[in-house]
């Protein structure tokens, strides 16, 4: 399947839909504090999408989704459920994934966050992850085949003694929440599909402090750690531009630079 390339009224939309995504991330940051719920945390963010940004919470409902936001704590890679009963504790790190949906396109983003104190494995597992990912971003422009993104990442990872999850992967993102293609975070350089100005995907390292196998929950979404070490994700969703590429979903406390 190829990759849909944007045009320029589409890439305008992308753009809005990736800074309102980012906003929500900036939004909730104060509230992740020890003792909140996960669940709190996704209707925060669920009323600030729906009522402040006039937009649409992706995840809710999407193949059966039932929140509007993922939270992801310690062990678990991605995808968890925000419920009533986890409750955020000293020395968590906590993943929050957002998709917001505006005028039929969809901006993707997600950060680490500390709670409390975490320990220094986990700052660090944190640090390296987001490290990942700026690299990564760093290659994207015209003519980048995507095996030099998973490259990078995978080199990076495993020069810091961690693991890369390589059963979930970046992709393309626009009309659709998925489409093609698929952005793997390992690879061999100058293997895969040639980037190509006007595409737009993500870019989002799971990265282990443990062994890199998972598992996936009884709920049916949330992945975890088969070893139960530590994981961590960043991303953001990239445009690539005739001569590099533009973070859609970058953060008033990010240097745009760091991506050039």
């Amino acid at each position: 399947m190829m990759a849909n390339i944007k045009s320029t009224s589409e890439i305008e939309k992308m753009k809005i839909s990736g800074n309102l995504a980012s906003r929500v991330l900036e939004m909730i940051a104060g509230y992740v504090k020890p003792g909140i719920s996960t669940n709190e945390l996704d209707e925060i963010c669920h009323n600030y999408i729906i009522n402040d940004l006039k937009a649409i919470p992706s995840p809710l409902n999407y193949r059966g989704f039932p929140k509007s936001i993922c939270t992801s704590i310690n062990h678990q890679v991605c995808h968890g459920i925000p419920s009533k009963e986890k409750t955020l504790k000293n020395g968590d790190i906590v993943n929050i994934d957002i998709t917001v949906c505006k005028n039929e396109f969809h901006g993707d983003t997600s950060k680490m966050f500390f709670v409390g104190k975490p320990s220094i494995l986990a700052k660090r597992l944190c640090q390296v992850t987001r490290e990942c990912m700026v690299k990564a971003i760093k290659l994207v422009k015209p003519g980048l085949h995507v095996g030099d993104i998973g490259a990078v990442i995978q080199e990076h990872a495993y020069k810091n003694n961690f693991t890369v999850v390589k059963d979930y992967c970046g992709h393309g993102i626009g009309k659709n929440f998925h489409e093609a293609p698929q952005i793997l975070h390992y690879g061999i350089r100058n293997t895969g599909i040639i980037l190509k100005e006007g595409m737009t995907f993500t870019i989002e390292p799971m990265i282990n402090s443990g062994k890199e196998e998972t598992k996936v929950l009884n709920d049916g979404w949330t992945v975890v750690t088969r070893d139960r070490s530590l994981s961590a994700q960043y991303e953001h969703t990239i445009l690539v531009t005739k001569d590099g590429n533009e973070v859609l979903t970058i953060r008033k406390e990010e240097d745009p630079f760091e991506f050039k």
